[in-house]
């Protein structure tokens, strides 16, 4: 008597790329062209991207009809603010073993606020982070003096920086040597150098570089959608532009842990629940007073906190 045949195989995967409609799948059969199963979407989860790339998947492989059916626990993710949805949130990339944070400090220039905003969402949901200073031969005469500032601010937050040349190749070896075994998120502005990064560290990938725009100082859109490449026994997540970078889901109590030369002065405040704001005897306004808080960090504390309070509202 035949048994019944109703159970489909099912086999993990890796998304390795998203459009928003299809999904790339790495899996022990080859890459498998995906849609994900419509219940996905309607499981209460307030992302726009249910699915992100370095998701763990469950695939039910059926031809041009494959689907996602599960998502396996992430155990990080990025993530920020949707752009035009308050409420809703838009996940970068999941299970992250670092970010790479890429900035220039012209042509164009990097916000220090953006910097800021990205850093505490990885220290939020535990992505260690490495900042890199992109082009690093052009920061000469003015360029230099703020660059060894800019370096200082964050290397006394308690972050690494490693200053990256993709056209004399300096930093080019440290970061190749970082990707080892381990899946690595590149992020930053547009125009930045993020592709042209991937595609010095690996030339054999296919990836779009562009050039910065002469009225505005600003990049050109390259990377359309995010996606992951194998390289160094691991992979690298080349992603989008980020414009803007709002933060979700993270209290007001809880923002100064994730500056973390604040959180290390916060035992030093006259009040346990001190916010750093206005409270005497606050260790943080101290030191920021004093200098050896950046006035630049601290007031990217406060837009936050002042962001947080209209969302709220």
């Amino acid at each position: 008597m035949n048994q019944p045949t109703n159970d489909i195989t099912r086999i993990e995967g890796i998304v390795i790329s998203s459009t928003g409609s299809w999904y790339e799948v790495a899996t022990e059969r080859g890459t498998i062209n995906c849609r994900i199963r419509g219940r996905l979407r309607l499981k209460g989860i307030r992302s726009t991207n249910p699915v992100v790339v370095g998701d763990r998947v469950m695939v039910e492989p059926d031809g041009d009809s494959s689907a996602i059916v599960e998502i396996l626990p992430r155990h990080n993710y990025v993530i920020r603010r949707a752009s035009n949805l308050s409420k809703e949130s838009h996940i970068i990339a999941a299970n992250v073993d670092r970010a790479l944070l890429l900035v220039t400090l012209h042509s164009p220039t990097t916000p220090r606020e953006f910097v800021d905003r990205f850093l505490v969402t990885c220290e939020a949901y535990k992505v260690p982070v490495t900042i890199v200073i992109g082009k690093a031969d052009t920061l000469v005469e003015e360029y230099a003096v703020e660059a060894e500032q800019f370096e200082a601010i964050y290397r006394d937050a308690g972050y690494d920086i490693i200053r990256l040349s993709s056209t004399t190749g300096q930093g080019i070896d440290k970061i190749r040597a970082m990707l080892k075994g381990h899946t690595t998120l590149v992020a930053g502005n547009s125009g930045v150098g993020k592709s042209t990064l991937v595609s010095t560290i690996e030339p054999k990938l296919d990836i779009r570089t562009g050039e910065i725009s002469e009225s505005h100082h600003k990049g050109k859109h390259t990377t359309t959608f995010s996606t992951m490449y194998p390289i160094e026994g691991g992979y690298i997540i080349d992603t989008p532009g980020i414009k803007g970078f709002g933060l979700i889901d993270i209290e007001s109590r809880e923002l100064c842990r994730y500056f973390p030369e604040m959180m290390r002065l916060s035992p030093n405040c006259r009040f346990y629940n001190c916010t750093h704001t206005h409270e005497p005897g606050c260790a943080v306004v101290e030191a920021v007073e004093e200098g050896t808080v950046a006035m630049s960090r601290y007031e990217s504390y406060l837009k936050i906190l002042d962001e947080d309070d209209k969302y709220r509202k």
